[in-house]
């Protein structure tokens, strides 16, 4: 393999995602493991002396190469990611005149059954919070923080990682909004609601008890530093352990439950995808699916001839 010009495209396309796109380092590491995969599988595949526009990097060889991925065990949905990056490469390839067309214009990758993310019931939210404000109650640097954890991971659709980096005059208390940083570095403002808010009064003097420094971390740890995602999970996982539906889950199941919930109110679609911040409305659609079994659920119980 040539191996200096085809590593050169590949650092050229990270370097890419990284300042141009400005994913965070995280997605990048994926799409470097899984394009590392691919010339693994190619080394095999061809032998020594190849290229990414090399005539036997076509749509034959990367069939083989879903093959060689779902032998290793790996999951549709996962094979169905990294072929997806692979596209992004190629394309990137071709932008530049690397390679002529892309050899994964014509191939079909697995279908992939989309799935309804986790989320907590409505009753089951209740329980969870009814359980949080009691502890909050105590008066405890952990507890109360726990309660704003709740409020603006479910209140306002927070990812753990948008949380975690949130700084404390990141939130408008007058106009009842919160600045944050998502997927892609991309900036959106999100209502923050009065129970948050008072959640936050709440917390402040306990903060305060442990911040020496100009910390501007909300969330902060009993030695006064950032507040680890490991500690924001785990504080997620202890609440959600009151609640029998919410056993199991993750922090981001309130996230899903924020949108989930807002569509069974009768939510717009678009609105919700904003509030999401998400990219393309194919993301938000999913949550629609649960509107769709309790519209029927309704239907089945009230209707007189629904069953």
């Amino acid at each position: 393999m040539t191996r200096g010009r085809a590593s050169a495209s590949l650092e050229a396309f990270l370097s890419h995602l990284e300042r141009e796109r400005q994913l965070s380092p995280n997605t990048v590491r994926a799409y470097r493991r899984d394009l590392e995969q691919l010339r693994a599988f190619l080394d095999d595949y061809l032998g020594a002396d190849w290229d990414w526009d090399h005539p036997q990097v076509d749509r034959l060889a990367l069939r083989g190469f879903m093959g060689w991925l779902g032998r290793k065990g790996l999951a549709k949905r996962t094979v169905a990611r990294k072929i997806s990056a692979v596209r992004a490469f190629f394309r990137f390839l071709q932008g530049r005149g690397e390679v002529a067309s892309s050899p994964v214009a014509t191939l079909r990758t697995p279908k992939v059954e989309k799935k309804l993310p986790g989320h907590l019931s409505q009753p089951d939210a209740r329980e969870v919070f009814a359980w949080a404000e009691l502890e909050a109650a105590k008066n405890t640097l952990a507890a109360t923080r726990t309660l704003l954890i709740l409020e603006l991971m479910y209140g306002s659709g927070l990812r753990l990682s948008e949380l975690h980096d949130l700084d404390l005059d990141e939130i408008d208390r007058r106009r009842r909004l919160v600045r944050v940083v998502g997927k892609g570095r991309k900036e959106r403002v999100v209502p923050v609601t009065e129970k948050a808010l008072e959640a936050l009064a709440r917390y402040e003097p306990r903060r305060a008890e442990v911040v020496r420094s100009r910390e501007r971390a909300l969330l902060v740890n009993a030695r006064g530093g950032r507040l680890s995602r490991r500690s924001i999970q785990a504080s997620v996982s202890s609440a959600f352990e009151v609640a029998a539906g919410a056993r199991g889950l993750s922090s981001h199941a309130l996230r899903h439950s924020f949108a989930t919930h807002l569509l069974e109110g009768g939510a717009d679609l678009l609105a919700v995808k904003e509030l999401l911040g998400h990219a393309s409305l194919s993301t938000t659609q999913i949550y629609t699916h649960t509107s769709r079994e309790r519209l029927l659920k309704v239907y089945r119980q009230a209707h007189p001839r629904g069953e």
